[in-house]
């Protein structure tokens, strides 16, 4: 009951705001996601602060290479024809 009130507080700040695009309001979705995620992860006492952060900052590196790598993938070359 309290996560449901803490979401619809969230929910009623954004459309507060004016906040009523689809990307500004998935993009908000997704920090307060994250942000719970990391409280999670916190209390379980899985790993600590400094090896989570290490270990994310490995994994947004990770994503961009994938990335990258999609985008390099998508970009077709061009063959010359020979005379």
């Amino acid at each position: 009951m309290k996560n449901s009130k803490f979401i619809f507080d969230k929910f009623a700040k954004l459309f507060e705001k004016g906040l009523i695009t689809s990307k500004d309001l998935t993009n908000e979705l997704i920090t307060i996601l994250k942000s719970k995620r990391d409280e999670i992860v916190f209390k379980m006492k899985l790993t600590s602060k400094d090896e989570f952060d290490v270990l994310s900052k490995r994994v947004e590196n990770l994503e961009k290479q994938i990335k990258k790598l999609i985008y390099q993938k998508k970009k077709k070359t061009k063959r010359v024809r020979k005379s």
